[in-house]
């Protein structure tokens, strides 16, 4: 089996992903901004305590006080409860998405 030898002026994979970060002017161009912005994890870790918390709690508030221990309603409304924070945070996300798209709309008028 033959080996391939890197001639010193051939670029290599490497050496073609350090000219990909170099900008106009010569000098490479870095972003430290987060991927993801910050009230987007924030929404989505309130959503996640609130799916953790709410039928979990829902449960042992209702089992013995409303439903007089019948576990099987008290379940049932966890399980509601659960839904409740799942449509929560969809209609959330949605509104987000569509309010992205808003700002879009509003920055292409301006400039025109």
């Amino acid at each position: 089996m033959a080996t391939r030898r890197i001639i010193s002026t051939e670029k290599t994979i490497l050496d073609k992903d350090d000219d990909d970060n170099v900008g106009s002017a010569g000098q490479q161009s870095s972003s430290t901004a987060p991927a993801v912005p910050m009230d987007v994890i924030l929404k989505l870790l309130a959503f996640t305590l609130a799916m953790v918390v709410m039928p979990i709690g829902s449960y042992f508030l209702t089992v013995n006080t409303v439903f007089r221990g019948n576990s099987t309603y008290a379940g049932g409304l966890a399980a509601i409860m659960a839904n409740v924070v799942l449509v929560g945070y969809v209609i959330v996300a949605m509104n987000e998405d569509q309010s992205d798209q808003l700002e879009a709309k509003k920055k292409g008028n301006k400039k025109e």
